[in-house]
């Protein structure tokens, strides 16, 4: 069991190749923004869902 903990600490700080910190603020941006514009379209989703549903729940009465 201490080998394999050995032997991924040595993948971990030998073979793994980490971002630059340019490169981990770019993509730390680009998923915020990416994650904005799903919340955005899930926000619309649901209004025109509402809406729907609304018009529905009126005409059925």
């Amino acid at each position: 069991m201490f080998k394999y903990f050995k032997n991924s600490y040595s993948e971990l700080v030998n073979k793994v190749t980490w971002p630059s910190f340019e490169q981990l603020i770019a993509s730390t941006k680009v998923v915020m923004v990416a994650s904005v514009i799903f919340a955005l379209i899930v926000l619309v989703m649901d209004l025109v869902f509402e809406n729907f549903m609304n018009g529905v729940y009126n005409l059925l009465g």
